[in-house]
């Protein structure tokens, strides 16, 4: 919610500048009905979660990204821990309900430009046998750098593909949350780590696992 203001300058850019006060009053609410909950259920929160933004955010932003929470918590329904696989599972599903609902492709300048190699490098990284901290860093690096390749890109979706070349240079929201979304994960999962009193997640070797406590107290 700190990331507002750059949120709406990245808006005003090829936009209306009010992309980070819709994310902002979302995460408001997202945050309050995290804090209520009571379900040990990964899912269930996730799915709280996505209602909670298509109630909030206007625009293509609310149906987008809460399609996002709401099918990651269809792919972890019943899950009170997140191990890589699943994690991988989430957001492939995340990806293919996004691109049901908006049409987006890579290279069409919107979130899936972050968020398929973000997803893909989760994947690869659990085929490897990476742990979950630095699959999560590697899928969070990927994720900026398909953000930041947004710049090279002519808006395809929304208000901004009447712009057209005019969107050239400049970075797209939504991918930006993206980025931020797998750089929170990757920040949470590291004062987790470098805290006794906060630990959450149980580690065996390279078997990592995150409980629905990370999502709720992040």
């Amino acid at each position: 919610m700190q990331h507002k203001d750059d949120l709406n300058r990245l808006d005003a850019e090829c936009g209306d500048g009010d992309f980070g006060v819709g994310m902002y009053v979302a995460f408001q609410r997202v945050q309050r009905a995290a804090l209520k909950s009571t379900d040990k259920d990964v899912g269930a929160l996730l799915k709280d979660v996505g209602q909670a933004i298509l109630s909030s955010a206007g625009g293509a932003s609310g149906p987008l990204f809460g399609t996002l929470f709401i099918e990651a918590g269809r792919a972890a329904e019943g899950r009170g821990e997140i191990d890589l696989a699943s994690l991988e599972s989430m957001f492939q599903r995340a990806l293919q309900g996004i691109r049901q609902r908006g049409g987006a492709r890579v290279g069409d300048k919107t979130l899936v430009d972050a968020l398929e190699p973000a997803t893909e490098s989760l994947g690869e990284s659990a085929h490897a046998g990476i742990d979950l901290p630095r699959a999560l860093g590697k899928a969070a690096e990927a994720a900026r750098l398909g953000s930041e390749s947004t710049k090279r890109l002519s808006a395809k979706h929304g208000k901004a593909r009447y712009l057209g070349e005019q969107t050239l240079g400049h970075e797209d929201p939504g991918a930006h949350v993206i980025a931020l979304l797998f750089e929170t994960l990757v920040d949470r999962l590291r004062s987790v780590e470098g805290s006794r009193e906060e630990r959450r997640l149980q580690g065996q070797g390279s078997a990592w696992t995150l409980r629905k406590q990370e999502y709720v107290n992040t």
